[in-house]
């Protein structure tokens, strides 16, 4: 599974990382603005967008290239490790009852 994390803190990166890893996820991380993101995405199976660190010009950004290619996204206010955590849990549930590919 690969997914996308939008905003964050740069000081958190590599624990965002090691936990995706520790679940067998592969994950990029996208803590700075960014120009033209939807060409740096890829394919991804999700997208988290931590809005407390994210522009909305950003964020509107990320939302309608997720819908125009039918990719889910989920938006969190906070951006800690728990925040990520519960964003993984709920991600494995999601897939667990067949809702992702």
């Amino acid at each position: 599974m690969s997914i996308i994390l939008v905003g964050g803190m740069d000081r958190l990166e590599r624990h965002y990382i090691k936990e995706a890893i520790q679940r067998g996820i592969n994950l990029k991380v996208f803590t700075k603005p960014t120009k033209n993101i939807e060409k740096k995405i890829g394919k991804v199976d999700a997208i988290f967008i931590f809005t407390d660190k994210v522009s909305h010009s950003v964020r509107k950004e990320i939302i309608n290239f997720a819908r125009a290619k039918g990719i889910p996204f989920f938006m969190y206010h906070s951006c800690g490790i728990c925040t990520f955590r519960k964003c993984l849990d709920c991600l494995q549930k999601i897939k667990k009852e067949g809702g992702l590919a």
